[in-house]
């Protein structure tokens, strides 16, 4: 396997589907409510699709594996996400560009979209390193990043420009294949929970 390689992936609780235009519908109900969130780039309903047509561009590049996060229960996607910054040769791999519908926040939806994408990585893929990157100001997600087990690498200064012309610092973390036992072990212990 590689992080290229369409692939759906699924638990109880989430499946990774390849993503593609049918969830558009549902990816545009599950946007609304986080047009506030300035640090973090979440399409507009009526963006949806043009990100969905911007993710699978960049799957066909080789850059991007995009997934649409679908709810085993209810059967509708309420968020995106993605193996980016994919480098083979070095079999490293962020999983980033993620969102989710306020709807699923604090639930099991993420915590279980990671443990699979965390699986695959370092028992299908192979992977040596793991990355997630976020803005600094985004609590929310360093929070959650932070709760699944990864480790801080460092802040990168002035490492973007947003599409507002503001400087973004990045917060970088990463998960090695040592430390992924005791990861998914952490992840399992919180689903079993739910």
């Amino acid at each position: 396997m590689d992080f290229h390689a369409p692939v759906t992936l699924e638990n109880d609780f989430v499946r990774l589907e390849p993503l593609a235009p049918e969830h558009a519908e549902d990816l545009a109900v599950a946007s609304e409510g986080l047009e506030d969130r300035w640090y973090t780039a979440v399409p507009s309903a009526e963006g949806v699709p043009a990100e969905i047509a911007r993710r699978r561009a960049l799957a066909a590049e080789g850059v991007m594996n995009p997934f649409a996060i679908v709810c085993r229960d209810t059967g509708r996607a309420v968020g995106m996400t993605s193996f980016c910054d994919i480098a083979p040769n070095s079999r490293t791999v962020e999983i980033g560009y993620t969102w989710l519908s306020p709807e699923v926040h604090g639930t099991a939806v993420n915590p279980s979209a990671k443990r699979l994408l965390l699986e695959h990585a370092f028992e299908q893929c192979d992977a040596i390193r793991v990355q997630f990157c976020t803005h600094f100001h985004n609590r929310q997600s360093r929070a959650a990043i932070e709760r699944l087990g990864a480790k801080l690498d460092g802040i990168l200064r002035n490492h973007r420009i947003g599409a507002d012309g503001s400087l973004r610092d990045t917060v970088v973390y990463s998960i090695l294949p040592h430390e992924w036992p005791t990861v998914r072990s952490g992840l399992d212990a919180r689903l079993a929970r739910r």
